[in-house]
């Protein structure tokens, strides 16, 4: 009999692999790692990220996490992903495109978290390049096929800033207010990418 480890991706229909990374959609038996990493990281991800609720992190809640992401997947309105190393399953952060936006506009929005250990390794990176990938063939999500991804980052978040660019985004505007980040409304940086563009040429050294 087989043994997979936590995080195996071998029975997600809607599995993305990568230079080193798989993504797909979470699951019960990721509360653990995503908790744990969560927890850790939560100094590292609070100036970029919504405020927390209360219970984040607890089961219950990640419970009603999941079964809210399947749900969103089903209408083909969001796919929240987690991000996990290939070589041993570690997760390592979370990648989500959203807003899915069907007939003349095939737009969809990314956002993206990753744990305090893990960034700055080239991982982030890696995931974003491979959804891309995924979004603009409809290989992995069936009616995907997207024409346009868009990405919007806060200002001052430089390491967000390099990796979007770095994976072939161009900036296209400036939104104030734009979001509520960390109980603050912020400015934030508009970027996209069109399945037209030319493939970035760098090395993984963002994200």
């Amino acid at each position: 009999m087989a043994l997979f480890r936590l995080g195996s991706p071998v029975e997600s229909p809607h599995l993305v692999r990568g230079n080193g990374v798989y993504l797909r959609p979470g699951a019960m038996r990721d509360f653990e790692q995503w908790s744990s990493l969560r927890e850790r990281s939560r100094a590292f991800l609070t100036p970029w990220e919504p405020v927390w609720a209360p219970d984040d992190l607890t089961r219950l809640a990640f419970r009603r996490r999941i079964r809210r992401n399947n749900e969103e997947i089903e209408r083909d309105e969001t796919y929240p992903l987690f991000i996990f190393r290939a070589e041993d399953s570690v997760l390592l952060g979370g990648l989500t495109l959203g807003q899915i936006r069907r007939g003349v506009s095939q737009t969809g929005t990314i956002g993206y978290w990753m744990g305090a250990e893990h960034a700055g390794k080239g991982y982030m990176a890696r995931a974003v390049r491979a959804l891309l990938a995924a979004a603009f063939s409809s290989s992995v999500f069936g009616s995907m096929r997207l024409h346009r991804v868009e990405a919007a980052c806060i200002p001052r978040n430089e390491a967000s800033l390099r990796l979007l660019k770095a994976c072939g985004f161009q900036q296209e505007g400036y939104a104030r207010s734009y979001l509520r980040i960390n109980g603050s409304w912020e400015d934030h940086v508009l970027f996209a990418i069109l399945d037209s563009d030319p493939a970035p040429q760098q090395a993984d050294s963002a994200g």
